[in-house]
């Protein structure tokens, strides 16, 4: 790949920091114990060293060092929120969950799951062309027999944040349980997260860590715990709720990485704030429109559709400029409409052509939008 490509969708990945590669290499090959081992020092530096990225991971969203639980990422976490409740569902007669038609994919497959299988009541709302779910459209469809509601924090394909802490609150007066994918969100909109918020699902590889590794915070209610069952089964790890051998390497590269962020957190805004500007002012000499509401969005993630072209062909034509990514899902036979944008309202060919850019604004500070910006403008049709 040409080095003068950009690289604008670190909303699906980014690149693994400098320090963090060197941390984890480091318990790779030199401190390389399983924590789970207590007869040696191997694994004695390894379990302390674990419980330390715990502890800090716990500091980030308000929550017990023991409410952390190290998952191989987001989707995992969510599938152990989401079908790890159902059995208490089940047994208390409560079989309705909450959620919008907006999620990722890892939210609404499991829950299709258990509509289809399991006998659930799903209810997907609909945001509108804001691309936000109104805390007030939740409470309007709560039930007494409402399990659960899953609200995702930043939305992957519009970077519309979710009124979650909002949410949390409210939730906390009723026996109804709350789950958020912060897959997005986590450590970039960090206040949100210490919310009440009763299960949340954090990814690694959204913040500059390896992929492979993440967590499902269970924060208690008081002294009650969420009435959770594994999903998977094969040792005591994990409180249970996530056997397996802990991958201390990612775990330690997750650590790294969210503590690099936080320091550095107040810039990053600043800089993904400024590198917004300079796109959108080049975009001016194009045709476009944004999708979802800017004054609800991350800095960081842009979704927009170009008046009379098709994203797929313009990615193939800026290819050599920049990495970006389409909000439509490619099937054998055609390109569908993005299922967030369709959600949203938006015409179909708004729907099918939104085009996502994100960004680290730290890797992208050479990147001039001006050259992407004519080309787009040569490639549109006459207005007139």
């Amino acid at each position: 790949m040409s080095a003068v490509v950009a690289y604008l969708d670190v909303a699906a990945t980014t690149r693994v920091e400098p320090r963090v590669a060197d941390v984890v290499l480091h318990w790779m090959t030199e401190d390389f114990g399983n924590a789970g081992s207590r007869t040696h020092e191997y694994g004695a530096r390894a379990k302390k060293a674990v419980q330390e990225a715990r502890a800090f991971l716990a500091s980030t969203v308000g929550v017990r060092t023991e409410e952390v639980i190290f998952t191989s990422g987001a989707t995992e976490s969510n599938n152990i929120a989401l079908l790890g409740m159902a059995p208490y569902g089940e047994k208390h007669g409560r079989k309705h969950i909450i959620t919008s038609a907006i999620e990722h994919k890892a939210v609404i497959e499991p829950l299709l799951h258990l509509q289809e299988k399991q006998g659930f009541e799903v209810d997907f709302l609909e945001p509108g062309p804001s691309g936000r779910i109104s805390t007030e459209a939740v409470l309007e469809k709560l039930r007494p027999d409402t399990l659960l509601v899953s609200l995702m924090h930043v939305n992957n394909e519009t970077g519309v944040i979710q009124p979650v802490a909002e949410l949390a609150e409210k939730l906390q007066k009723t026996p109804t349980y709350l789950h958020v994918d912060a897959a997005q969100g986590y450590a970039k909109v960090p206040e949100d997260l210490k919310a009440p918020i009763d299960l949340t699902s954090i990814s690694g590889h959204k913040i500059g860590a390896p992929k492979g590794i993440g967590a499902l915070v269970t924060r208690r209610r008081g002294w009650d715990k969420v009435p959770l069952e594994p999903i998977i089964f094969g040792g005591g790890q994990e409180r249970k709720l996530r056997p397996g051998t802990l991958p201390v390497p990612l775990i330690m590269g997750l650590y790294e990485a969210a503590k690099v962020f936080q320091d550095n957190r107040s810039r990053w805004e600043r800089d993904a704030k400024e590198m917004r500007e300079r796109l959108l002012d080049a975009l001016g000499k194009t045709r476009f429109q944004i999708n979802g509401d800017a004054d609800h969005a991350v800095p960081h993630i842009l979704n927009v559709t170009f008046d009379g072209l098709n994203a797929e062909a313009l990615i193939v034509r800026i290819k050599d400029q920049v990495a970006v990514a389409t909000g439509s899902a490619c099937t054998s036979a055609s390109y569908t409409p993005s299922h967030v944008l369709t959600a949203m309202g938006l015409p179909e060919e708004v729907a099918t052509n939104g085009l996502r850019f994100s960004w680290f604004p730290g890797q992208v500070s050479d990147f001039d939008p001006a050259g992407l910006a004519e080309t787009i403008a040569y490639m549109q049709p006459d207005a007139s």
